[in-house]
């Protein structure tokens, strides 16, 4: 059960946001930061006149606003409105919105809307295309996956060429795979043999047609082996379709891998697997999104927004609550990462992956997580992720080994709060002393969850200091204060982290840089080998 304290800091956030009024020009209304979850959860419970109310009030300041006239459409769908169903589903198309929102879902929540006469013939006019992706991600040095999503059941492959050549009459071809319902007609393909640092454009063809061209991805680095590159991070991306744009800004920094550390969509709700989809989709139909994510390596984390509700805990058993194996499943659904945790024995996001000559290890901090309030084996990951870290540092053969996790590390980040590491000491203290103790060198921490972005400073008795760099307003309306404690914060725009290696230099260097949705560089800081060794 809930502590009372716990409602009283949230009654007041709600005010505290309520009373945002203006910021960077734009003005909003509680609903705005959540962006139609709400009204689409309310017709998930049946209640669609409530959530009708709630949309037209949307409309009225904004006439255009497309979340809600998709809503609109969903509702009076499922009240039987069919004049007002498609009424509102013409005028969400004229807006912009592509047709295929309307086919993605969630398909039970929509499935009045497939009755009607008139969306059939419009559906009939529709040139079959992909509803979501391509999404590259899973890279290497010699091997790429490419994640896509279809309206129905369909036979999918990847073409791919060299930079510089036309595609020849025999091109690389993926393995030809069919989508299907059982995983939300997703299918993930791969492709071996390709060679390191080089860039590869590719087609998605669909049924023996092509229906996704003009896309771009470069391997990576040969593994092991100095290189210089650039990778761009940060979460915080709840849907706010005003700053979507942010994606446009991260892309034109051409980072070879953007990393999202959780809070990527705002769920909210484990045990409603059609808003958690709605969430998914509504990102996957952003074009600025679709943009970057169709040409860099992606990998994802959850935090509590995605895999439960706020600063959730459900204890270490990974069967219960029964909830956790569904979210998974919808997780993995909708990524394109190198794996998810240890697989069905031991699920979760975890994983860990190579650039070049650089480990990245991301953590899962929700899974598994126990009681903060309970200091009698409290954990934050879990025994068997515990024991996966400390493995994986122990033989990383990164000059620099990044350790994401989806909250912060330092202390004070959340004054008061057992939410970041603050609310498991012991297991922190037992990752840093295991770094010590085995002499670990290179480590830099990487992490999310507060609304701004940061540089911290954590000192350590008898080995060298671990620098934290944390990113998480990609998109977010509401803002977190900067700390004292921070070396530098920034929350006065959205924003994301760029972190740029350069380990072919004699002393190795890796350099922080914050940038604003408006590309503005705001701070840099620089780290060299030879200050994260014993």
């Amino acid at each position: 059960m809930e502590r009372p304290t716990c409602w009283i800091l949230k009654i007041c956030l709600f005010l505290w946001v309520s009373g945002l009024g203006s910021l960077e020009g734009q003005s909003f209304n509680p609903w705005a930061n959540k962006e139609g979850r709400e009204e689409m959860i309310l017709i998930h419970e049946g209640q669609e006149a409530k959530a009708i109310k709630h949309y037209e009030d949307r409309l009225a300041s904004d006439s255009d606003r497309q979340e809600a006239l998709f809503g609109l459409t969903v509702a009076h769908a499922r009240l039987g409105h069919a004049d007002n169903s498609i009424s509102f589903l013409d005028r969400a198309l004229e807006s912009g919105l592509p047709f295929e929102r309307f086919l993605a879902g969630p398909r039970d929540l929509l499935q009045p809307l497939y009755t009607f006469d008139a969306f059939q013939k419009r559906k009939a006019r529709w040139i079959p295309v992909l509803l979501h992706g391509p999404m590259v991600g899973g890279l290497t040095d010699r091997s790429a996956r490419f994640w896509v999503r279809t309206s129905q059941s369909s036979r999918v492959e990847v073409l791919l060429r060299a930079d510089g050549e036309r595609f020849p009459k025999r091109p690389l071809i993926t393995p030809e795979v069919w989508t299907q319902p059982s995983t939300d007609h997703t299918a993930v393909m791969e492709i071996h043999g390709l060679k390191p640092g080089q860039k590869y454009h590719y087609q998605v063809r669909m049924d023996g047609a092509i229906v996704s061209d003009g896309h771009a991805f470069m391997t990576f680095p040969r593994m092991h082996r100095p290189s210089d590159f650039t990778v761009a991070f940060g979460g915080g991306a709840a849907y706010t379709p005003e700053f979507e744009r942010v994606f446009t800004t991260i892309k034109s920094r051409q980072p070879i891998a953007f990393i999202q550390l959780g809070d990527n969509i705002y769920v909210d709700q484990p045990e409603k697997p059609s808003i958690q989809r709605y969430g998914y989709y509504r990102r996957q139909s952003s074009a600025p999104y679709r943009s970057l994510v169709s040409n860099v390596n992606v990998a994802s984390i959850w935090d509590d927004h995605d895999f439960g509700d706020d600063d959730c805990w459900y204890g270490g058993d990974p069967n219960q609550p029964r909830f956790k194996r569904e979210v998974w499943k919808v997780f993995r659904e909708n990524w394109n990462n190198h794996a998810y945790g240890l697989g069905q024995e031991n699920p979760g996001c975890y994983h860990d992956f190579y650039i070049g000559d650089v480990h990245f290890i991301l953590l899962d901090g929700r899974y598994y997580r126990t009681d903060p309030t309970n200091a009698s084996g409290r954990s934050m990951l879990g025994q068997t992720q515990l024991d996966w870290l400390l493995k994986t540092l122990e033989h990383s053969k990164g000059t620099f080994k990044i350790l994401a996790s989806p909250v912060p590390f330092a202390k004070g980040v959340k004054p008061g709060s057992r939410d970041p590491w603050d609310g498991y000491p012991e297991e922190r203290s037992r990752i840093f002393a295991h770094i010590q103790d085995h002499h670990i060198e290179g480590v830099l921490l990487m992490a999310a969850d507060r609304h701004r972005s940061d540089l911290w400073k954590i000192e350590a008795e008898g080995g060298y200091p671990l620098y934290e760099f944390m990113s998480s307003r990609l998109t977010n309306i509401h803002v977190h204060p900067v700390m004292k404690g921070s070396l530098f914060g920034y929350n006065a725009k959205r924003s994301f982290g760029l972190l740029e290696f350069e380990t072919t230099l004699k002393d190795p260097r890796a350099t922080y840089r914050i940038v604003t949705i408006d590309d503005e560089e705001v701070y840099r800081h620089s780290v060299h080998l030879s200050e994260l060794s014993f």
